[in-house]
């Protein structure tokens, strides 16, 4: 099963896609037990989505959108169509690993190197790097651990879902179909009506731009609005305080010296004789007779090893490289391999070794000793380390007190500053209702701040948490109540939207006339663009209403004509000439056009396999969640 995980990574891949949530987004303990925080906002067969995960997961998004994108506003995330397609990638999530653990599918030590050594975030010069695999992981804040279970359970999902995308049929018939419409062509010209050109003929009633005023008022209400102060208290704030000194930081580095020291790392190559698990004796005989003869060549010059890897090796991946399996730690390996190319010596003959994958000719082709980095490369992250330390300590001890202050002074922000070295930040006028930028797009933070007791007696907001480890303490300085807009403020904009929607309609009717003169042999007197063929595949950015207009209009007498409303104006398209494209399937290009149909039919299975699953683990969304999502 693992050699075809291995082997179907991009139809792997099109199944990752239906998994819409990030897999980084949670951590591997709520996958193995079930999370007692909070009430569920749905429950997955026998595991529980609490509304605490549902919220971690969409502040989670929040911060890696925030950290790819500072500038982004990440009320985008708050979107109902986004925080549906968030809980439906957890509940897909708890689907999958249930079902994995049903299937009781397990993956094993050389199964899960092998992924990760073919990871290219985890190599230098095309090779796995020890150093490097641990410096992505500290730089996301990951143990080797948490990371390498979540790889367990991924490729174990694999696993599951493989058979199901790759039993997919794809019939000649409907594959050729659907390439020859991606393919067809079509020559046409085209004619412009711009909506402007029709502005001036548009006269509004004199009572129009009122009337409308009047029947549309909540459009003009401008909503409640604060001006707000506020102070940030977190382990980074409270850390960037903090100095501190040569003799702690070698203190630190003398105390940690294996933590900033890498380990010996090998380099070997292979040739694998592979054996099942329930190989009877012969079996193992007659492996073992090969792999000795293979040493015995080697031993005696008569081969080359890179050659006997290459023409012998079962392992296809390393056998296409001479044997060579990159540069390794301890713990990479199955023990038995591992022991004996650390046993060895670089230089020393060939030997053999037998695992549960079967026989092995080893070559130990490297050895790098363990070496420790000088102080003065790690200095910087050594003091970066420890005053995150003291502001984490810090942060902790000030976390009651904080809160405490801010509720008994109420007037001002200023104890706390003063006690915490907090700057103070001012906001402009904030709407209410309108999504803000971090760290104010807290929905609890807002409601303190528009709530109207806050307001009228000009009091601290309670502290709110607005992210793990951060907190908020804000105050309202200016309030201006929600009011109407005056007329005379908006009349000219009421007027402006009226002249484009009737010069909208006028401007369509008029095409539409065209249309049907030019249809039935007359003249439209339109000015033509040059000729330009369009398809599916190639339509120059032509809006998706004119080119389903073009495809679908009825061509056995030529020229046809139809038109479309587009942003700018209203499109009359003449149509030429139709071409069938070259539907070989063959040719490079139709192959990477029908690479997507078979994406889609095995997004298609995919998906519907995983609905299934409800059926054997039953889904249920709590009504109150998804009305409030």
């Amino acid at each position: 099963m693992f050699d075809s995980v291995r082997n179907n990574k991009r139809i792997v891949q099109i199944f990752l896609v239906l998994i819409t949530v990030p897999f980084a987004l949670w951590g591997v303990e709520s996958y193995l037990k079930q999370d007692s925080g909070g009430s569920e906002v749905a429950t997955v067969g026998k595991m529980k989505i609490s509304a605490q995960e549902f919220n971690n997961a969409l502040n989670q998004q929040k911060d890696q959108l925030r950290a790819k994108s500072p500038d982004v506003d990440t009320a985008i995330i708050d979107s109902p169509a986004v925080r549906d397609q968030l809980l439906d990638g957890l509940i897909a999530k708890k689907l999958l690993l249930q079902a994995v653990s049903k299937n009781r599918l397990a993956v094993n030590n050389a199964e899960l190197v092998e992924v990760i050594a073919s990871i290219p975030d985890f190599q230098e010069n095309n090779q796995f790097s020890a150093s490097r695999y641990e410096a992505v992981l500290s730089s996301q804040g990951l143990s080797k651990e948490v990371f390498e279970a979540r790889m367990r359970q991924d490729i174990a999902t694999q696993q599951l879902i493989l058979p199901v995308v790759a039993a997919r049929i794809l019939g000649t018939t409907a594959s050729i179909h659907w390439l020859s419409v991606q393919l067809a062509q079509r020559e046409v010209v085209e004619a412009q009506l711009p909506y402007a050109n029709y502005r001036s003929q548009v006269v509004l009633a004199p009572d129009a731009a009122g009337k409308y005023y009047a029947d549309h008022g909540k459009l003009f209400e401008l909503p409640e609005q604060v001006r707000v102060e506020y102070v940030v208290l977190s382990a980074d704030v409270l850390s960037a305080q903090n100095a501190v000194g040569e003799d702690e930081i070698k203190a630190r580095y003398d105390a940690d010296l294996n933590r900033y020291t890498t380990l010996e790392s090998r380099r070997a190559s292979h040739i694998l004789i592979p054996l099942a698990p329930n190989a009877t004796g012969a079996e193992v005989k007659l492996a073992q007779a090969k792999a000795q003869g293979m040493l015995d060549q080697l031993n005696q010059n008569k081969a080359s090893f890179d050659e006997l890897a290459k023409q012998n090796s079962q392992d296809l991946q390393s056998a296409q490289k001479g044997g060579d399996l990159g540069w390794f730690n301890r713990g990479m390996m199955t023990k038995a391999f591992e022991d004996a190319v650390f046993g060895a010596k670089e230089g020393d003959r060939p030997s053999i070794v037998r695992t549960e994958f079967g026989f092995h000719v080893i070559r130990v082709t490297g050895i790098k000793a363990p070496k420790a980095k000088p102080f003065d490369e790690v200095k910087a992250e050594i003091a970066a380390g420890i005053k995150r330390d003291f502001g984490a300590k810090q942060y902790a001890e000030a976390v009651e007190v904080f809160g405490n202050m801010v509720y008994e002074q109420p007037d001002s922000l200023s104890p706390v500053m003063a006690k915490w070295k907090l700057v103070p930040q001012q906001t402009g006028w904030l709407k209410q209702g309108d999504k803000q930028a971090f760290p104010l797009d807290n929905k609890k933070l807002l409601n303190a701040l528009f709530d109207p007791e806050t307001i009228k007696k000009r009091r601290n907001a309670d502290v709110v948490e607005v992210a793990p480890g951060v907190l908020v303490a804000a105050r309202v300085l200016e309030h201006k109540p929600a009011m109407r807009q005056e007329f005379a403020l908006v009349k000219a904009a009421i007027e402006n939207q009226l002249i484009q929607e009737a010069a909208v309609k006028l401007a369509i009717k008029d095409g539409e006339g065209k249309v049907s003169r030019l249809a039935n042999g007359g003249e439209a007197g339109l000015a033509w663009s040059s000729p330009r063929m369009l398809s599916h595949i190639s339509n120059e950015a032509v809006p998706s209403n004119a080119l389903s207009a073009v495809f679908n209009a009825k061509t056995d007498k030529l020229p046809a004509f139809v038109g479309a409303a587009t942003a700018e104006g209203y499109s009359i398209y003449r149509i030429n000439a139709v071409k069938d494209g070259n539907t070989d399937t063959d040719r490079p290009e139709n192959r990477q056009i029908l690479a997507s149909y078979e994406q889609a039919v095995a997004e298609e299975e995919a998906a519907a396999w995983i609905a299934t699953l409800k059926e054997q683990f039953p889904v249920k969304i709590k009504k109150s969640v998804s009305d409030s999502r």
